[in-house]
């Protein structure tokens, strides 16, 4: 990056090219939610083999362009799926520019930190990095929103955590691919689980509910939306979800045993009822 800074440098109208450059590689939902709140901060660019992006880009200020062009700004945020996610950084990989900083937001983290440290060149910086909110629960803004940051290569995982902080107004948690994944499984794994089994016990009751039956709808309306790949990423890519999920079923189906067992002994009435 330019003189070595995260943040991009202050500008008047007409000085653009002064402001230090994003790259963002994946201009989906979360692409746009990043370049909406970065705005303000980098120069953007940004690349997604997705047609019918031109207004989106246009109204965010974004342009679009190659993934090659896109690979040679200062700071490249990855936010492409974990199914493609290895070709993109191989391709990334071979043209980026040293001393490029390079940052991936997705959902899980060991494998994504392994492909980034195996295949992106020694002369970059890498942060692995997973905001733990999306388009909806962003909706009102990001300020106190949490996100966790894990350093790959490099040293300005702390410049870094200091922009999330100052700039953007975000709880960093500083953790390790390991760590956060294995909390990912219980916090993500857990969550959209159940949301997938409610909404297809659906439609769910909306008159007679109580508190907490609407607070478990509003966490399912969270997630809802979210794409495909993304329940696939947190149930599939994540090395440790699938013991979570299974010690979940099994203690469900524990407790299934203990509920019938129950019933079996309830004592009768007196007319043998």
């Amino acid at each position: 990056m330019p003189g070595g800074k995260f943040k991009g440098r202050k500008m008047n109208n007409n000085s653009r090219s002064q402001k230090t450059s994003l790259g963002i590689v994946g201009f989906g939902a979360f692409g746009q939610l990043a370049a909406l709140h970065l705005g303000q901060h980098f120069e953007i660019s940004a690349y997604d083999p997705s047609l019918d992006l031109a207004k989106i880009a246009k109204k965010l200020d974004v342009r679009l362009s190659s993934l090659h062009s896109v690979s040679q700004a200062d700071v490249i945020l990855i936010a492409a799926p974990v199914s493609s996610f290895e070709p993109v950084v191989s391709e990334i990989a071979d043209a980026c520019k040293p001393g490029a900083l390079i940052v991936d937001v997705g959902s899980v983290k060991v494998v994504p930190a392994e492909i980034m440290r195996r295949r992106l060149p020694n002369h970059v910086d890498i942060v692995a990095t997973h905001p733990l909110f999306g388009p909806q629960s962003a909706a009102t803004g990001i300020e106190g929103l949490k996100i966790a940051v894990c350093p790959i290569q490099g040293n300005r995982h702390s410049r870094l955590a200091a922009f999330l902080r100052k700039a953007l107004g975000l709880t960093v948690i500083m953790t390790t691919p390991e760590d956060h994944d294995q909390e990912a499984a219980v916090v993500q794994g857990l969550t959209h689980l159940i949301a997938k089994v409610l909404l297809r016990m659906g439609p769910l009751p909306t008159r007679m509910t109580t508190k907490s039956f609407d607070l478990l709808s509003e966490a399912i309306s969270m997630v809802q939306h979210d794409a495909p790949e993304v329940f696939e990423a947190i149930e599939k890519a994540n090395p440790y979800a699938e013991t979570m999920r299974r010690h979940f079923f099994d203690l469900a189906a524990s407790l299934s045993v203990e509920l019938e067992t129950a019933s079996r002994t309830l004592p009768h009435n007196e007319n043998g009822n």
